[in-house]
């Protein structure tokens, strides 16, 4: 039997040529033999960055490949509804402030520790601890909502807050608030950010087994598994071998050639023409689209004409169709087509006006030209400062482009900035920047909480109104989906006014699949789910 070649070698073979890649995928026996291996290929740039622990992290990666070895309190299905996990039952209290779980007692760690009522404790709590530094996971518990987390007995745990908070249960059934092995946050929480073999250690239906940054994770069955979702028991594939390749055209090559079995986070272009033996696989995205966030308490974007001006500036249509194959459509909202609460009215509410863009800024006066072409107004130019996260993907970068283009034929100079994590940390903390860009998954839309609050962790625009503040406190108060919907929906309209955020485009989480691979499932983020695959 071939083996597959190392990473090393599948890089440099890809640099030199795609097409001359050797197929050398292997054929494996299905339903849990022990040789049979699935090959995953992401993208993964930052994993080594210390972004190896959901629990802090707030890159969609971590979660995604986590999810081996973090199980839930409860399972998402397809529906929106919730089944049992790691929780057999649960009830909530008549004041919404209590979530009180009936907790299997057959679950044990990869380490041999035993999953119960105090393991609950002992990471939810470590999630809320300021001290670990939590923004994403820690939103999710409730943020100051969580009162904290009451051992009943060994199989029974009450998570409580100080008002009712509504998408508890959707943050229970996400990696962000899966759970590690108690022995692990008692003498290695520290190292958790890093991961690794001992460190990483949940109770999946996989156990980390090897980590070899900005190269591979391997992720090998746990033969114990038997409290999957719907009672299932072990995983059908011996070892989940994830492949780190950031370069989106050596993902797509290697599962054209067999290298690997699947690719995920491929752009579109990427995912043409890859063969009658691939499947590709396209899942939009739920959540706040790919968007730029404009800093109001910084520079020009302090005036709302201006925001309207840059936001009117732009060909968004033209943009993402282009540069996007048709595959993304273009976005209208703070929250995604596929969100509850997603409010359909505002499609076609704002396209692209150059002549409005020039009227709105000629009434901030911002009359004059400079040499250049660009608006001056008592003796400075308009010019806004973009931030971004490396790595770009060359399709952002091509989008930016465009942008700036656009913002030059109105006058408006657009200078952008690409930082390594570190460069980039020093001005978004502080908020000397005037944009920066991304999009930002969720089922939920209480996501927009942590974007629009003043208190929110990613308010990235420094937004501080206190009639947006009640809209979001109201909605994450109530059961009533009708409520939460309507105040969603004042949110989104808020938006298209004020200009806090433009959102951009909707995006996909296209994954390529070669026909080696059988029951492959997704999760409402379209992240794949290996727990029922098999490889052949």
């Amino acid at each position: 039997m071939p083996t597959r070649r190392s990473r090393a070698a599948l890089v440099g073979a890809a640099l030199f040529g795609i097409t001359a890649l050797a197929l050398t995928s292997c054929a494996t026996d299905a339903g849990g033999s022990a040789d049979s291996e699935i090959v995953w290929a992401i993208e993964g740039a930052n994993l080594s960055a210390g972004h190896m622990d959901p629990q802090t992290s707030q890159l969609d990666v971590s979660s995604m490949v986590q999810r081996q070895v973090l199980d839930s309190l409860v399972f998402q299905e397809a529906d929106g509804t919730f089944s049992p996990w790691l929780a057999t039952s649960w009830e909530v209290s008549d004041d919404g402030l209590t979530y009180t779980f009936e907790l299997r007692d057959d679950v044990t760690f990869h380490d041999g520790e035993v999953f119960d009522a105090a393991a609950v404790k002992a990471n939810f709590d470590r999630i809320a601890d300021p001290e670990t530094a939590s923004a994403q996971a820690a939103s999710m518990l409730g943020g100051d909502f969580y009162a904290g987390t009451e051992v009943i007995d060994a199989d029974t745990v009450a998570v409580s807050f100080t008002q009712p908070y509504a998408p508890f249960l959707q943050a229970a059934s996400t990696a962000l608030l899966g759970f590690y092995s108690p022995a692990v946050l008692a003498d290695h929480a520290d190292e958790l950010k890093a991961g690794g073999p001992g460190i990483t250690v949940g109770t999946g239906p996989f156990e980390l087994t090897e980590y070899t940054p900005d190269q591979e994770i391997v992720y090998t069955r746990n033969a114990d598994y038997a409290w999957g979702p719907h009672d299932g028991g072990p995983a059908e594939v011996e070892t989940l071998r994830v492949s780190i390749l950031p370069e989106a055209s050596v993902r797509a090559g290697a599962v054209q050639s067999g290298e690997v079995d699947l690719a995920s986070q491929l752009p579109p272009n990427a995912a043409t023409d890859l063969g009658d033996a691939v499947t590709v696989e396209s899942k939009e995205l739920p959540g706040l689209p790919y968007s730029l966030y404009l800093n109001e308490k910084y520079g020009v974007f302090a005036d709302q004409l201006v925001r309207q001006a840059f936001e009117r500036a732009i060909d968004v249509d033209t943009a993402v169709d282009s540069i996007f194959f048709g595959q993304y459509p273009r976005a209208w909202s703070i929250l995604g087509p596929t969100t509850p609460a997603y409010d359909a009215s505002l499609e076609g509410t704002w396209p692209f006006d150059a002549a409005e863009a020039d009227s709105l800024l000629d009434q901030a006066g911002w009359t004059e030209r400079d040499a250049d072409g660009y608006r001056v107004k008592n003796g400075e130019r308009l010019s806004a400062r973009w931030i971004a996260w490396t790595p770009v993907p060359d399709d952002r970068a091509a989008l930016a482009n465009a942008i700036q283009s656009d913002l030059k034929d109105v006058g408006f100079e657009l200078v952008r900035e690409v930082l390594e994590p570190g460069a980039y940390n020093e001005q978004y903390g502080p908020k000397t920047f005037d944009l920066t860009d991304w999009g930002f998954s969720g089922v939920d839309a209480d996501l927009l909480r942590s974007h629009l609050h003043t208190e929110g962790f990613q308010n990235a625009s420094q937004v501080s109104d206190p009639a947006v503040d009640t809209l979001l406190d109201e909605a994450v108060a109530t059961t009533d989906a009708s409520a939460r919907a309507a105040d969603y929906a004042e949110l989104q309209q808020w938006n298209a006014e004020h200009v806090a955020i433009v959102p951009l485009y909707v995006p996909s989480l296209i994954t390529a699949v070669g026909a080696g691979v059988d029951g492959l499932q997704y999760d409402l983020y379209g992240r794949p789910l290996f727990y029922t695959a098999t490889a052949g």
